[in-house]
């Protein structure tokens, strides 16, 4: 049953400067790299937008619009010229069709970007590499600066002739008018150093420039990070001083948020992170100025941003990852259809992770997210009704199975073992993961709403392929763990990384983990904390490598602080009852161990599309095609099931 919204809250409608927005949600800017190498808007960047404005977001803030081709992070987009005002204008109008306002985030990447991205040295307030990219910049001159404001000024101009409602400068996470803010970067001692009212020059020079050219009736909003969590970074106290005279310069708003490169976590908050966690950075802006104030940062459920907005503590929610992982997000919750909501899980693969490889980003919760100029869904919806069998309830095969239905097939979806999720059932176990079982629970219920026939406990076998008269047979078995030619291997001490997830096995005191990738170290914090005392042995010289930047921060420490005993460039030889024979460099030694926990890996699990050859069509989805990651199953189980 649909539950009510608050609509005097949230979905109420609030002024920003001349901009009457229609509710208090908006698109926070990400980097998408959806446009082109020269920042021209693309049908694929245009369509994301759309999607956004079409769920009823009240405002868009796009992704940053460098103000100079040497002045981008990454393929941004760009209105430093001109000629890419006519690309955008076509995104303004499309976005506008809703009732959606769109401000353009303008900004200068500083030294947070690379000579690859540029051609060239970047340039910084001083000539102190970022410790995030290790860079060479280069110190700006005071004429370079006068420069740059003017560009600032420029690109405002072509934003507002290509019918974007106004601009948000970026004043955070550490780019060039962060750089100047901070004593973290700027080590000037000339107008736009030393003290505070001259490391805010740069700002403010920028907004008179932006209102010399755009006018008093253009919005502009201030994005500013409230603690750099940095050593010698700014802090909240001294961003409440900016704030008042930002306001006093005349910005219309103030986008608040937090951290530089250098502490990445905290610029996108991974899952290891509470919800809304800098809100009360927010509340105590808002306490001394008197425009609106946006709050920003692992807020994805509407419910908690209209508490947020009751409360007082913000004027605005802003959703950046929440938006991508349900772009009809406002619609569903203005309509009481909250369970519907698909919540971003806060696992970073498909955004923070492809950004910061200059790919075009995308969702592990949403495989059509960047794929929305494709219109896939309408073209699948051509075909005639068929029957179409799943085999295998991990994620991969739960979208196959909703996107197949949604297209107006027959589905059934059979899964071995008594509940859904495969292997993605025991991510939400080890430590400040519990937030990946949103996933599931979204996708099971929206599987039930479908009509999909769901048989859990059934295992199934080729011989029903006639049986059943499918037309269309998925495969999504997933994969199977690697199982190594070690001496002892059989002993009743040794059991499977999953088996341990899965409450199956009791663990002894002394634990040791075999294999250090991302399944072998988050089960061995498992472990510490069922109060074992853990090693982890890994034949390479790291470990956990395939994790995301800021998630794998976050897991060497808690392994760090447990104490978790790392036995890298190691090897096992031999396992006997109570101690395992380990070599390193040559040496072989003894390590005394109660239980052996196998964590090295998986392989595609091939049985039935070996058995199925040349039967009948079958489409190979998942780790039972190639053994990858959630992201990569999500989106092939969704093709999959529009090309039944």
């Amino acid at each position: 049953m649909a539950r009510k919204s608050n609509t005097n809250g949230l979905l109420s409608p609030i002024s920003i400067g001349s901009m009457k927005v229609k509710n208090r949600l908006a698109v926070a800017a990400m980097v998408t790299v959806y446009c082109d190498t020269k920042g021209y808007a693309t049908d694929r960047y245009i369509d994301y937008h759309e999607a956004r404005a079409k769920g009823g977001w009240g405002l868009i803030i796009t992704e940053d619009y460098a103000v100079a081709p040497t002045g981008r992070g990454f393929w941004t987009a760009g209105l430093w010229e001109d000629g890419q005002i006519a690309s955008h204008t076509k995104l303004t109008e499309r976005v506008k069709k809703y009732g959606t306002k769109i401000v353009a985030q303008i900004y200068h990447a500083g030294r947070q970007t690379t000579s690859q991205v540029i051609g060239q040295r970047p340039v910084a307030p001083s000539p102190i590499p970022d410790p995030a990219l290790n860079n060479d910049p280069v110190g700006l001159t005071i004429p370079e600066i006068k420069t740059i404001v003017s560009q600032f000024g420029d690109t405002a101009l072509r934003a507002k002739k290509a019918g974007f409602d106004g601009v948000e400068i970026h004043g955070a996470h550490g780019y060039l008018i962060a750089g100047f803010m901070s004593s973290y970067s700027n080590k000037r001692f000339d107008e736009y150093g030393g003290n505070l009212d001259n490391r805010i020059r740069f700002p403010l020079e920028i907004i008179a420039d932006i209102r010399q050219k755009c006018g008093e009736d253009f919005t502009i909003i201030f994005r500013i990070s409230a603690n750099e969590f940095v050593a010698g970074g700014r802090d909240i106290e001294e961003t409440k001083l900016i704030a008042k005279k930002l306001e006093k310069a005349g910005i219309d708003a103030i986008h608040v948020s937090a951290g530089v490169y250098g502490s990445a976590w905290s610029v996108v908050p991974p899952l290891n992170i509470p919800h809304a966690w800098i809100v009360d950075y927010a509340e105590e802006v808002k306490q001394v100025v008197s425009i609106p104030v946006i709050t920003v940062g692992r807020i994805v459920n509407p419910e908690m941003a209209d508490n947020i907005i009751a409360a007082g503590k913000a004027d605005i929610v802003a959703m950046g990852r929440g938006s991508l992982a349900d772009p009809e997000l406002p619609n569903k919750y203005k309509d009481g259809n909250i369970e519907d909501i698909c919540l971003c899980i806060g696992c970073q693969q498909g955004c923070f992770q492809r950004v910061f490889m200059n790919e075009p980003i995308r969702c592990l919760v949403n495989p059509r997210l960047g794929f929305e100029y494709l219109k896939e869904m309408e073209k699948a919806s051509e075909g005639a009704k068929k029957q179409v069998v799943v085999v295998g309830g991990g994620p991969g095969g739960m979208y196959a199975a909703l996107a197949a239905s949604k297209a107006g097939h027959d589905v059934s979806l059979w899964e071995k073992n008594e509940c859904l999720g495969g292997e993605f059932a025991l991510a939400p176990i080890p430590p400040y993961k519990g937030d990946m079982s949103f996933l599931l629970t979204w996708l099971r219920s929206q599987l039930d709403k479908e009509g999909v026939k769901v048989k859990l406990n059934s295992e199934f076998k080729a011989s029903m392929v006639e049986e059943l008269k499918a037309d269309t047979l998925i495969i999504a078995t997933g994969a199977v763990p690697v199982t190594p030619d070690i001496k002892g291997l059989n002993t009743a001490q040794v059991v499977l990384a999953q088996d341990v997830l899965k409450g199956k096995v009791k663990l002894g005191k002394k634990v040791l983990v075999v294999g250090g990738g991302l399944i072998g170290a988050e089960t061995a914090t498992y472990c510490t904390m069922q109060g074992c005392q853990v090693g982890i042995v890994e034949k390479e010289n790291d470990i956990a490598v395939e994790e995301e930047t800021t998630r794998r921060g976050f897991l060497l420490a808690l392994l760090e602080e447990k104490k978790v005993n790392l036995l890298t460039n190691t090897s096992v030889k031999e396992i006997q009852k109570d101690k395992a024979i380990l070599e390193k460099n040559g040496q072989a030694f003894d390590y005394q161990i109660d239980t052996i926990v196998l964590a090295l890996g998986m392989k595609p699990n091939q049985e039935l599309e070996k058995e199925l050859a040349g039967k009948i069509k079958t489409i190979v989805i998942g780790d039972a095609k190639e053994t990858r990651n959630a992201l990569e199953a999500t989106r092939d189980g969704y093709k999959a099931g529009l090309d039944v």
